[in-house]
């Protein structure tokens, strides 16, 4: 036991993982990426009407001190000094929305989450106004026109609530995604709080240029988007500023990174061609294409992977994104309550081995890649009588595992080097059961670090690799070693075709649902 307690007085780092579903802090010590503790909190989703989804800034804020608050607790009965703790990363979910007031710190209106659809409306007016031969937005930003990104739902809020509106008029306004509210409130909100973001979440908003690496004026007037209320950029690894209260007051927060490009350094995939696959709310897959940007014919994202340093190079990866995978567990739990936890789901799927020809879209915000059909709805199809919960909760699994393949089949395209085997991270990776479909499905290995936090890890090595804080190593001889779970595919390659075809045909079925979009009203 005495060995254990010494191992443990390296330097440690601390790392926000604010995600969708869920805040968690972790401390790692910085020299064997071990993970000494960590707390969680979940997060309210507010739906206020059909395709929106709200989250309250506040409680996602709070909920960031209580995680490092019981860590810290958590600590200490472990003996260890949480002044060993050198830096703090913070890694979040991205393009998710808010604008707060930078006089008084409050919101002004809820936080609008990256899977709300409100923004349709707002989506066909502005694609109406891209010259169809020149697409401006899509070669600067490297994303399409979608729901999905910062500057419609921004748009949005400007357009529709009249509190953001008036702040905006009377510059009190400040636009952040999840990163720069929490480093703003952190480093002292209306008391000198530093208003910051990083390369990879700037590069989800479709306001940044990802060639030059700064705000677009071009595209900031084509959202009309006043560039003031916009924080500023800066890398993925320097200090941002020192926390200003809590448990952790007068550590640097030195490390930023949205939640993917996080898992992509923290999954040690520094290599141009090296990928990862992330099972969180949603399904993240990237690819590191290096110092260039690669674009997309099938659909796939290009988006900053990391730029650890102010005078680093930065990294591109491609990116495709699924909507809904954790979040069709949710729903199983919430909405149709045939689990009472999201643990249970690999039992029930257990007890049958099949999904008996049942097939499940859960397109509950159209399809994101390759498709990105707004039209398309979530389906469950091939029922018979036989079919019960059991076989819906095996579709629900393959479903997770069909749109990985589609993604992946669409990067194989793209690169022109087909993977090899898929590294895998996040929640959903400690269910067998998905993970042997996924290299069913895939036809590939799937790997599987021990350790499943590998977005934190990647926002912790960012913190504490950065100039001024130098307790960790990205050099490759001094990374350590991280032990793999592999999964072999175990079906036939047949088989695996014929299941991927007919999951392909309720695709399909599932587009074109949504005809005409629900009348949009202001709010007061």
């Amino acid at each position: 036991m005495a060995a254990a307690k010494k191992a443990v007085l390296g330097p440690l780092v601390g790392a926000v993982d604010q995600g969708t579903s869920s805040t968690r802090f972790l401390v790692f010590n910085s020299k064997t990426a071990e993970l000494l503790s960590h707390h969680q909190v979940e997060i309210k989703q507010e739906f206020p009407r059909e395709g929106w989804v709200e989250q309250d800034p506040k409680e996602i804020l709070q909920s960031v001190y209580e995680c490092i608050e019981k860590t810290c607790e958590k600590l200490g009965q472990l003996n260890i000094d949480i002044s060993n703790i050198k830096a703090i990363g913070v890694s979040n979910q991205r393009e998710t929305t808010v604008v707060w007031d930078k006089l008084t710190g409050e919101p002004l209106y809820n936080a609008v989450v990256w899977l709300d659809l409100r923004t349709q409306s707002t989506v066909e007016n502005l694609s109406k106004r891209i010259p169809g031969n020149n697409n401006f937005v899509k070669s600067k930003t490297g994303l399409p026109l979608s729901t999905y990104f910062s500057a419609v739902k921004l748009r949005w809020l400007l357009d529709n609530v009249r509190k953001v509106q008036k702040a905006v008029e009377e510059n009190r306004a400040l636009f952040g995604t999840i990163d720069s509210w929490l480093i703003w409130s952190l480093t002292g909100g209306v008391n000198g709080g530093v208003h910051c973001t990083d390369v990879t979440n700037a590069s989800r908003t479709m306001l940044f240029n990802i060639h030059s690496l700064e705000w677009d004026k071009e595209l900031c007037e084509f959202f009309g988007i006043p560039m003031e209320i916009l924080p500023n950029v800066r890398s993925s690894s320097e200090i941002y500023g020192l926390m200003k209260a809590g448990a952790l007051e007068g550590v640097p927060i030195s490390g930023c990174l949205g939640d993917q490009s996080a898992a992509l350094v923290g999954q040690m995939c520094f290599q141009d061609g090296q990928a990862k696959n992330t099972y969180g709310t949603g399904c993240f897959l990237l690819c590191n294409t290096g110092h260039k940007c690669v674009f997309s014919e099938h659909g796939l994202l290009t988006t900053v992977a990391y730029k650890l340093g102010r005078d680093k190079p930065v990294y591109y990866a491609l990116e495709g994104s699924v909507a809904i995978a954790g979040a069709v567990i949710r729903w199983l739990r919430d909405n149709l309550g045939i689990i009472k936890s999201s643990e249970e789901i690999e039992k029930l799927a257990k007890e049958v081995g099949t999904s008996y020809g049942c097939y499940f879209v859960p397109a509950f915000s159209g399809l994101y890649a390759p498709y990105w059909e707004p039209s398309a709805r979530g389906i469950i199809c091939g029922l018979t009588q036989f079919t019960n919960k059991c076989h819906i909760a095996f579709a629900a699994l393959e479903a997770v595992c069909f749109q990985t393949r589609e993604i992946l089949d669409a990067m194989n395209r793209d690169c022109g080097i087909p993977l090899s085997h898929l590294q895998v991270d996040g929640g959903m990776t400690s269910n067998k059961i998905l993970m042997q479909l996924q290299a069913d499905i895939l036809y590939i290995p799937v790997v599987k670090p021990s350790m499943p936090e590998t977005t934190a890890l990647g926002a912790a090595m960012a913190a504490g690799a950065a100039e001024g804080v130098g307790v960790w190593s990205l050099e490759p001889e001094d990374l350590s070693a991280v032990t793999m779970e592999r999964f072999e595919p175990q079906i036939n390659a047949e088989e695996s075709e014929i299941r991927y075809s007919t999951w392909k045909k309720a695709v399909m079925k599932s587009v074109g649902w949504v005809t005409t979009q629900s009348p949009e009203s202001g709010i007061p």
